[in-house]
């Protein structure tokens, strides 16, 4: 009898709690999704799906304090899976790891979670080599062995309490796998006689266990498991790579001159760890653009398996589009009066866009931004010419981007548009400076000076977060149009999760996701729901004003056709349901497998898998 597990191990696994960015969101869709299609039978119906991530009982807890984040498990069930997974804890446990564990239920599959707490184990002394010393150093002195990682010299940079926990996180997922992959031959060796050791062997369950590791942070386990020859399939993805992320924009230029030189600023040990993906049976990438940097920075090779979006409706909610769009038009014109003062902009002549990411302003393409709204400022001022509804339109695009969640008791009652400087931090202080050293800010807005205006909303956007007290799904859906200039982007989730919401976008050429566009079939004459912007081979120039023109067909669209805005809309609805997360997850899924022989729930088109 032979039971297949597979562990979907990560620093963003586990709850939602552990979330900082978009990886959070692929291992849980990739939980989920394997779980839906077990439960469908369309994979291996007694599949037992587990996801591994870390565990923090306090804020101070997290090496990451801008995050703080606090692991909660309040909201799912006790583990309650089968008695392997219980005896492989309790292995652990007597090692003294200690491990939290949890589960869910998707479609009536289960789906564990085994969070690790990593920041004790400098106070468990165990003894390797015949020396006692601390679990952490056991661990450190181990990976020197195994693999060759210089601790001692990584533990000392500024990122040393962050490697150490990966470090440590690693080789917990890394040692529950080997308990659960040897527990068949652990408990025949309890016989003393061989032959009835042997038939014990014979009779007990078989465990075939893949372990997939998404990013850098849990490579190490995978490498790890492969020293150690633990009969294990193992597969790494590369969302970005370390090296390519500390060049940003400048990567596309060292991919071009195939300069596989790390930048002064990359952090070696981070890099270091990321290149131990060389041990997986199988490497893949999220989009062109990583495995080409994968390949320039560490050697490896691999398979391109793209990200995708969970789409549970059938087709675009315009009641939810129409009442998030005035919600924020109402929110912008009632605030740019009670700030600003003079005449009240009716709010159907606002037309909302927007741009959320990460607060990197050269490598999310600010600047870029920022020149072409002016742009299309000087666009919209001709167009007074022989228009009459361009006289009174606004545009305000919302710039969605924080250091962090702030406290909505220290924000003003008109945030953002009232934005005092005592509530930015670092990079938001220049991106706000960059607003108004342009002349684009709310002011000028409101005075009637521009007619398109940039709005720095630096908040983690949510129903409770002391601004327009929206979810970001329902910005995306309120907004006309969003646009992701990004200079240096593996992928673009966002981009996806707005046309979840029927919402089209312009994005740049340098963004994984502009690859997908091929294989979608055009609604609408033109642009389409999606426009790309060459943001590789463009001159600066030619650039931002195709950013501007972009922004301008989208707005304008909505305002003078809205039979064809709806079929943009459209548009992009199609390309994020042909993009769900069934077909990647499949990939993954046959790349995981670890035997040719799969069991007879198994529909024949998944058997025959390449054996690990």
């Amino acid at each position: 009898m032979i039971k297949r597990w597979i562990v979907l191990a990560g620093e963003e696994g586990g709850p939602v709690c552990n979330k900082m960015g978009g990886i959070w969101d692929v291992i849980d869709a990739e939980a989920r999704t394997l779980a839906r299609l077990a439960a469908r039978k369309e994979i291996e119906c007694d599949l037992k799906i587990l996801v591994a991530g870390p565990y923090y009982p306090t804020a101070g807890a997290d090496w990451n304090k801008g995050k703080a984040r606090v692991t909660d498990v309040s909201g799912l069930d006790a583990l309650d899976m089968n008695d392997e997974l219980t005896s492989a804890l309790d292995q652990l446990k007597a090692e003294g790891i200690d491990v939290v564990a949890a589960q869910t239920e998707v479609a009536g599959v289960p789906i564990g979670y085994l969070l690790f707490n990593t920041a004790y184990y400098d106070s468990i002394i165990k003894t390797l080599y015949g020396t006692k010393m601390t679990l952490a150093n056991a661990i450190k002195a181990e990976a020197w062995q195994l693999s060759r990682l210089d601790s001692m010299q990584f533990e000392r940079a500024p990122y040393g309490p962050e490697y150490t926990h990966y470090l440590g996180l690693s080789y917990a997922v890394s040692q529950f796998v080997h308990y659960l992959v040897s527990l068949g031959e652990e408990r025949a060796k309890k016989y003393g006689d061989e032959a009835i050791s042997e038939f014990a062997r014979s009779v007990m369950p078989k465990m075939r266990v893949s372990l997939h590791c998404h990013e850098f942070p849990t490579f190490y386990a995978l490498a790890r498991l492969k020293c150690l020859g633990v009969p294990v399939r193992t597969m790494a993805t590369l969302h970005a790579t370390v090296p390519g992320r500390s060049s940003g924009y400048r990567s596309l230029e060292k991919v071009a001159k195939n300069d596989g030189t790390w930048d002064p600023n990359v952090p070696v040990g981070m890099a270091t760890l990321e290149s131990l993906a060389k041990y997986a049976d199988v490497v893949s990438f999220v989009g062109d653009s990583t495995m080409r940097e994968a390949m320039l920075f560490h050697k490896l090779n691999g398979i391109v398996i793209r990200n995708g979006i969970e789409l549970d409706v059938r087709r675009i909610d315009w009641d939810k589009k129409n009442a998030c769009r005035r919600k924020i038009q109402r929110f912008l014109s009632e605030g740019l009066h009670r700030v600003y003062g003079g005449e009240v902009i009716d709010p159907e002549e606002i037309l909302p866009v927007f741009t959320i990411s990460r607060l990197e302003l050269e490598n999310k393409g600010y600047p870029q931004l920022l020149d072409s709204l002016l742009l299309q400022n000087h666009l919209l001022r001709h167009r007074r010419m022989d228009h009459r509804f361009a006289e009174k339109m606004r545009v305000v695009c919302l710039l969605i981007t924080s250091h962090g969640p702030k406290s909505k008791e220290k924000l003003p009652e008109d945030f953002p548009i009232d934005l005092p400087a005592e509530v930015l931090v670092g990079e938001e202080i220049r991106l706000n400076k960059m607003i108004r050293d342009l002349g684009i800010d709310a002011g000028n807005l409101a005075a009637g000076r521009r007619q398109v205006s940039a709005i720095l909303y630096p908040q983690w956007a949510g129903p409770d977060d002391g601004g327009m007290r929206m979810g970001v799904d329902e910005i995306m859906a309120g907004c006309v149009a969003g646009i992701f200039p990004s200079q240096y982007e593996p992928f673009l989730l966002t981009g996806l999760e707005a046309g979840r919401e029927g919402t089209p976008s312009i994005v740049s050429r340098a963004c994984g996701f502009s690859d997908a566009l091929k294989k979608v079939e055009r609604l609408v004459t033109g642009l389409g729901g999606v426009v790309v912007v060459d943001n590789i081979e463009a001159s600066l120039q030619e650039m931002i004003l195709d950013y501007a023109l972009a922004l301008d067909y989208f707005t304008w669209t909505y305002l003078e056709d809205q039979v064809k805005y709806r079929l943009l809309c459209e548009e992009s609805f199609a390309l994020a349901k042909l993009m769900n997360w069934t077909e990647p997850v499949l990939e993954y899924y046959k790349n995981l497998m670890v035997s040719s022989e799969l069991d007879k729930c198994m529909p024949p088109e998944i058997r025959g898998f390449d054996v690990g």
